[in-house]
């Protein structure tokens, strides 16, 4: 056997690892977040009860789907060889894809990022043997890929989109008229009746949709229960209902018992059914190197690939055991469940998405739409509506982003969904079931009212085209790599796995500063509960803030004087995060003013000042930071020694009057004694200002050779530093006011 088929396994095998590590990071947003968004238990008994339904449905996976080892493409038009490419460049297409979108925090389908996958790379080595073999041509490409499956799953992208929004808006407004936001006193009487319906579901989906080909349940109880699915969903509700009534009876709190079985059964179908998106391409390579390797031929058709296959005891363990290990320790699987529960947050607060014309324009139809229906409806019965969605007092909020009433909906409505869909055969997608599911589930809870909804919109229509980016990407890159590594042989395999490799190993690699971004503390004000919280919180907010702008503020300005354009990115990435905070901190406004006591009116006044005071600071930051790297990132001419000179005077006299501020905040008996000198100091530093902008002028008018871009540049630090010394003036006085009220 030829040592590149040999390397070629070692890398699906590497690949398959891999495949898990980024399809899990991606895919447990289906399972987690139903549990996570409610904070039903501790994030660890949460990924426990994740953890076990994972183990379970990796142990009764069938291991294999024949989507990926027939079900795009008819192998026994391909040899060995061809074969063997085509399932290397997709694995090495797939990988990258899905690790593109977990960074960008986006979920995404495995399933179709697979089954594309596989068809653009059987696209090309359907081209490769047609340029090969003169006796065929390209008409005669349909003989090698079954196009009917891509069709299908197109289909199933635009049913499941549709189909999981409106069950989760209809069944979420059903229940929030039913229960309301306070729900307790009526889910006493009648929860158990409601959560056996979310159990029925919850395990009709994990015994018939997770456990379907494990072979744990005898084929005449899955005809039975296929042929009469209402039948069957009806006796497990009676059934459900009388066993949770008994937990009740016993003071056990059945919801959160629904959520958690809910979350077991996702994650036990999510492994049962999707292994295969992660190492079925790998394990369908080992078994065309195998019979590949028996008959003594590298050129042997591999019809056998149309014989079913399963992966032995050992293979789903050890996928089972990653699987596990990645759920408890990726960071970028939490990134990805942020977008949803973002999204479909009950609160307001910073949104990740901006807006667009289509999300405007949809909100303002809504609006006449709201309009016309308010002028239909009786003014009573909208009265008796709106008080069923009326949301709890912010003193009776819990900082979970939606309640449990939501988690039990969305779990049920994609338990049923799947589980219905798959009896009749109708091909849905878990991501986008469950995604669209909770995006409908947080319309009908009124949670995108007109201060979110237009941004939100936004947010579920990126994730909606990133759906199918995914199959046009997939198929693309896929297609790309393939068509290299059957063309350039060895040399291209192993320059396209170091060049995956490379990436990968980039993209989990954090810079210094990135480092220093995820390990600097969140903001406390926000997070303060009460009033007296809040000054310990701005003090230290306003410290942090103050000290990092002297520092990036002056690496900045001998970053320029060396044309160093290596600093220069890192200060324009600092300055920038800097600014994102102080941008976030504006959101807390209303929150940390509502905390405070009553009569603090004066002190809620001086701290909306020091807010906007440090938001003005880190934008002057900015300003300086971003034109000093695209200076030097252009390669323009650098700054002259005169130039330089007067900025390092006016250098000098900034980190003085910062240093004063900054010890000044930091002083332990809040001594503001030397204000005034920092406003004498304030003064000298704008004189120095004038001086050195009146040399710039004197520069261009004596020399003609002066360079218009680095005087334009000199200018613009010179006007953002007094912007800057100005606001971080007044940021202090304000501080010592707002502390003054506080004592």
């Amino acid at each position: 056997m030829s040592p590149i088929f040999t390397f070629t396994i070692v890398v699906l095998g590497l690949l398959a690892v891999m495949g898990i590590v980024v399809g899990v990071a991606n895919d447990a947003v289906n399972f987690l977040n139903s549990a996570l968004g409610s904070k039903v238990a501790p994030r660890k008994v949460i990924l426990s009860v994740a953890a076990a339904g994972i183990l379970v449905g990796t142990l009764t996976s069938s291991g294999m789907m024949e989507v990926a080892r027939s079900g795009v493409f008819y192998p026994a038009q391909f040899t060995f060889g061809e074969i063997m490419m085509l399932f290397l460049g997709m694995m090495l297409g797939n990988v990258i894809l899905l690790d593109i979108f977990n960074t960008l925090g986006l979920p995404t389908s495995t399933t179709v990022s697979m089954v594309f996958g596989l068809l653009g790379a059987a696209v090309a080595a359907g081209l490769h043997r047609i340029a090969e073999d003169p006796a065929i041509g390209l008409a005669d490409l349909s003989q090698f890929i079954n196009s009917g499956k891509a069709m299908v799953i197109i289909s199933a992208i635009l049913l499941s989109v549709a189909l999981a929004f409106l069950a989760g808006t209809l069944f979420m407004y059903i229940s929030r008229l039913i229960f309301s936001f306070r729900y307790l006193p009526l889910f006493r009487r009648y929860g158990a009746l409601w959560c056996g319906i979310s159990f029925a579901g919850i395990l009709y989906f994990a015994l018939f949709k997770g456990l379907d080909n494990s072979g744990l349940i005898p084929e005449g109880i899955l005809s039975y229960v296929q042929e009469h699915v209402f039948l069957t969903l009806f006796g497990l509700w009676i059934v459900c209902s009388l066993i949770l009534r008994l937990l009740q009876a016993l003071k056990i709190h059945i919801i959160r018992v629904t959520i958690l079985a809910g979350t077991f059964a996702l994650a036990l179908a999510f492994a049962g059914n999707d292994l295969v998106n992660f190492i079925g391409v790998p394990l369908a390579g080992f078994d065309s190197y195998r019979i590949a390797q028996e008959a003594g031929s590298e050129e042997i058709l591999m019809g056998a690939l149309m014989h079913p296959a399963h992966a032995n005891f050992a293979v789903l363990l050890a996928a089972g055991i990653v699987m596990i290990l990645t759920l408890f320790f990726s960071k970028k699987s939490r990134h990805v469940t942020e977008t949803e529960l973002s999204l479909a947050s009950q609160h307001e607060g910073e949104e990740r998405f901006g807006s667009t014309f289509v999300s405007r324009g949809l909100v303002r139809s809504t609006l006449v739409l709201n309009s016309l229906w308010t002028s239909v409806v009786p003014a009573r019965l909208q009265r008796a509506i709106d008080r069923r969605f009326e949301q709890l007092p912010p003193e009776e909020r819990s900082s979970a982003p939606y309640d449990m009433i939501r988690a039990v909906v969305n779990l049920t409505a994609s338990a049923i969904l799947i589980s219905i869909a798959t009896s009749y055969k109708l091909p849905l997608s878990t991501t986008y079931v469950v995604f669209m599911v909770a995006m409908g589930s947080s319309l009908a809870d009124r949670s995108w009212g007109r201060e979110s909804a237009v941004y939100r919109i936004t947010g579920v229509m990126a994730v909606i085209s990133g759906w199918f980016i995914t199959a046009l990407a997939g198929f693309a890159i896929a297609l790309a790599v393939t068509a290299v590594l059957l063309w350039g042989g060895w040399i291209a395999a192993v320059a396209l796995t170091l060049l995956c490799a490379w990436m990968l190993i980039r993209s989990h690699r954090k810079s210094p500063e990135t480092k220093k971004q995820a390990a600097a503390p969140k903001p406390v004000i926000t997070a303060s509960e009460h009033p007296d919280d809040v000054l310990y919180g701005c003090v230290e907010e306003v410290c942090s803030t103050m000290e990092q702008v002297t520092r990036i503020y002056n690496r900045t300005l001998v970053a320029v004087f060396k044309e160093n354009r290596k600093v220069l990115k890192e200060m324009v990435a600092a300055s920038e995060r800097l600014f994102e905070e102080a941008r976030n901190r504006k959101y807390g406004i209303m929150p940390t003013l509502r905390r405070l006591q009553k009569n603090d009116i004066d002190t809620g006044h001086f701290y909306v000042q020091v807010v906007d005071f440090l938001s003005e600071v880190t934008k002057a930051l900015i300003h300086i930071t971003r034109p000093a790297f695209e200076h030097i990132d252009n390669n323009h001419t650098g700054l002259s020694k005169e130039q330089i000179v007067d900025l390092m005077r006016v250098n000098d006299e900034v980190e003085v009057i910062f240093e004063k501020i900054n010890a000044m905040l930091r002083s332990r008996n809040f001594d503001f004694s030397e204000l005034d000198a920092v406003l004498e100091m304030r003064d000298a530093l704008f004189d120095t200002i004038v001086e050195a902008t009146k040399n710039q002028f004197a520069r261009i008018q004596n020399d003609a050779s002066t360079s218009t871009k680095a005087g334009l540049l000199y200018l613009t630090i010179l006007n953002e530093t007094k912007t800057m010394v100005l606001q971080a003036r007044n940021l202090l006085k304000s501080q010592h006011y707002f502390l003054e009220q506080r004592r």
